[in-house]
């Protein structure tokens, strides 16, 4: 079976939502935590999405893949992205 990606991403979406419902400091403290990186200046954020793909496609995460290929996430303008 081939997956929609784009459904895909937007079910993670509403089932991360539910989890924050059920466990708001949990969902809270991944954010912080995936946000620690961006406040370095050692890597860019493209450079850093681009590494947790790499992470995502090792591990064969679908759900991960799903959300680091999003084109918003890359910096990609809406031009680019209507050529994925």
């Amino acid at each position: 079976m081939m997956l929609e990606w784009n459904e895909y991403r937007k079910q993670l979406v509403a089932a991360i939502g539910e989890m924050a419902k059920l466990s708001p400091d949990t969902v809270r403290g991944y954010g912080q935590l995936s946000g620690a990186g961006a406040k370095t200046a050692h890597l860019d954020a493209k450079t850093r999405e681009l590494i947790a793909l790499a992470v995502a496609v090792t591990r064969q995460c679908d759900g991960c893949i799903t959300f680091h290929t999003d084109a918003g996430r890359l910096g990609r303008t809406p031009e680019a992205r209507l050529r994925l």
